[in-house]
């Protein structure tokens, strides 16, 4: 498996230490009419771990993940990332500053191949125009070398070399959640959202996908919030695990202090008896 370096200008951003606080959810409520989706919600996610968002269906997870990369605006409450106080921000805004999702549903091009998919994430990273990118010619040409390698790397890394020039559309479904998530990293994240990663994964393709989140972590450093069902998974991977019900809070902590909740064991795990 090679090494995918981040670039100069990511590790630049990187002013964080380890275990620090790197976003916040403060106080957090969000409705739908009168719909309550997330009410006063509040925990972090701190540099380098990976955080586990988890609940029953309908619980509010990926509307919490929504409102982390700017889709969803909440009426009450604040985001704070990387020390700064987030204001109202479109997904746009916060993938320029370093927060990267793949979907609870695969959203991929499927007529395009992997390779082309993946890079698709570097678009964020191109500096040249419209006009220089058209014609491909000179410096543009230089860039798009550049973004391929890059993309290249990541193709390399997720181990998918054998389907680089094959249209995501004639994947199986776990290859196609793996060219997401290179879709992903090629946007070289500061945090990484990822909204079930291994739904509808048979156990190799979990396994799979557990090791390459796992180096994800490990080689780029990248902090990682997910949502996943499968309960053995969270708790290996985890670092710390924070359980919503019906859009409330209801546990936070360890793997091991989550599993013993028992307003967890009620709502999730199956009442004990």
């Amino acid at each position: 498996m090679s090494a995918f370096v981040a670039p100069g200008d990511i590790a630049a951003r990187r002013t964080l230490a380890p275990g620090e606080v790197l976003l916040a959810v403060d106080n957090v409520s969000l409705s739908f009419g009168g719909v309550k989706a997330l009410t006063d919600v509040s925990f972090d996610i701190r540099k380098g771990e990976i955080r586990a968002i988890i609940g029953p269906n309908g619980a509010g997870k990926t509307s919490m993940l929504n409102v982390i990369n700017g889709f969803y605006h909440p009426q009450q409450g604040r985001i704070t990332y990387c020390g700064t106080v987030r204001k109202r921000q479109r997904p746009s805004e916060a993938a320029a500053q370093g927060i990267a999702r793949t979907f609870q549903n695969v959203a991929l091009f499927k007529g395009l191949t992997t390779l082309d998919n993946i890079m698709a994430g570097r678009t964020l990273k191109m500096t040249r125009g419209f006009f220089w990118q058209c014609l491909r010619f000179g410096p543009a040409l230089q860039e798009e070398i550049a973004h391929r390698r890059r993309v290249e790397e990541i193709i390399d890394f997720l181990e998918i070399e054998h389907i680089r020039k094959t249209p995501v559309g004639k994947l199986p479904y776990g290859l196609k959640k793996r060219v997401e998530l290179g879709r992903a990293l090629a946007m070289e994240p500061e945090l990484l959202l990822l909204d079930e990663p291994m739904a509808g994964m048979n156990l190799e393709e979990k396994e799979d996908m557990s090791r390459f989140i796992i180096d994800v972590r490990e080689q780029f450093g990248t902090t990682i919030a997910l949502i996943e069902h499968d309960i053995g998974v969270v708790m290996d991977l985890s670092d710390r695990v924070v359980v919503l019900e019906y859009g409330r809070k209801i546990a936070d902590g360890t793997p091991d202090e989550v599993q013993k909740n028992q307003a967890v064991i009620d709502a999730y795990l199956g009442t004990s008896h």
